[in-house]
């Protein structure tokens, strides 16, 4: 390690390879805390190349249990967290609604490290077991439009990098990894990013694997759609382009408007009243705009406002909360 870290400091990168056997070697242990802290955060200070992404991804892939879905579309919805705007669970929102449209969702997340309140953490709230029984998912995902797939049950070798990240508490590549290792490898993905430069890897590795995607970066620092500003766009079926919040036909919201809030609870009671219809418009706007986008991933010919429509429908009719209910029994 200490020839790779003097490699990196002097500003040098790695290869793919490169970076696919260092990470196997970091789960595996073989090198101690100190130096895998010091490795990760030659990445805060540099950043990361898509050679050295695209290592660490196939690393991963290759330890993890993964989940056959066979010829099944699926998406996920996700960010990668670190934006530092504490919002409320976006993203696990518009997997319940995008599967009330009736879409296949392939939720992959985690409890939070550098954000209030993760996926995970929320969902465990609300009384969802987690699993990683393949047939059991399946069958959510056939019945249900929905399963959830919770990050350590799925990449065990990360288990000693864990109390690493949470003791460093800031985001690192790990959280640039989290979208891009969905154990279930769905062919669609709507993934937030904290940055531009994120946007750009992450089209070159999803061009590489063939899916159907947006990526998306608000250019006041979210890493989702918030309409409080424009939100920057790569998609494979529409490129580059910008969005704001006249594109959905909503109105445009302050920061912290759609705030969320300081604990699990308030998260919890957040999610529960955006699926009841009881949220405020802000929070059930953000909400519709994310999931409108992410079902417009399904589309030849990109269409948000008939993608938009089917959020909504989902959500008023109760459809979105009936998957949540049935998660959680």
């Amino acid at each position: 390690m200490k020839k790779i870290l003097t490699h990196l400091t002097n500003h040098g990168a790695l290869t793919s390879a490169q970076a696919h056997d260092i990470l196997t070697k970091i789960t595996k242990e073989e090198y101690n805390p100190s130096q895998i802290a010091a490795f990760i955060t030659v990445f805060l200070m540099r950043g990361v190349s898509v050679e050295e992404l695209s290592g660490f991804r196939s690393a991963l892939m290759d330890l993890c249990i993964k989940v056959d879905t066979g010829n099944m579309q699926t998406i996920d919805v996700c960010g990668t967290g670190g934006d530092g705007k504490n919002t409320f669970n976006i993203s696990t929102l518009s997997a319940f609604v995008v599967a009330g449209a009736g879409y296949k969702v392939t939720k992959h997340g985690n409890k939070s490290v550098s954000s209030q309140c993760g996926s995970s953490d929320v969902l465990l709230s609300l009384g969802i077991k987690f699993s990683n029984n393949t047939q059991q998912l399946l069958n959510q995902l056939e019945t249900n439009n929905f399963c959830y797939l919770h990050a350590p049950l799925f990449h065990p070798a990360l288990k000693s990098v864990g109390p690493i990240r949470r003791d460093l508490g800031i985001k690192t590549f790990f959280n640039m990894l989290g979208p891009l290792v969905n154990p279930a490898e769905p062919s669609h993905q709507l993934v937030g990013v904290f940055s531009l430069n994120l946007m750009r890897l992450y089209s070159f590795i999803f061009d590489q694997l063939g899916h159907k995607y947006a990526i998306i970066h608000g250019l006041d620092g979210y890493d989702e759609i918030s309409l409080t500003d424009e939100t920057k766009v790569i998609s494979s079926n529409k490129g580059t382009h910008l969005l704001n919040a006249d594109d959905f036909g909503l109105p445009g919201y302050r920061q912290q408007d759609i705030f969320g809030g300081t604990s699990i609870h308030e998260a919890k009671e957040i999610l529960l009243n955006v699926l009841k219809n009881e949220a405020t418009q802000a929070q059930r706007d953000v909400v519709l705009a994310n999931s409108a986008l992410a079902i417009d991933c399904f589309k030849e010919d990109s269409n948000l406002e008939e993608s938009l429509f089917e959020a909504r429908e989902s959500l008023d009719s109760g459809r979105a909360m009936n998957v949540l209910t049935n998660a959680i029994a």
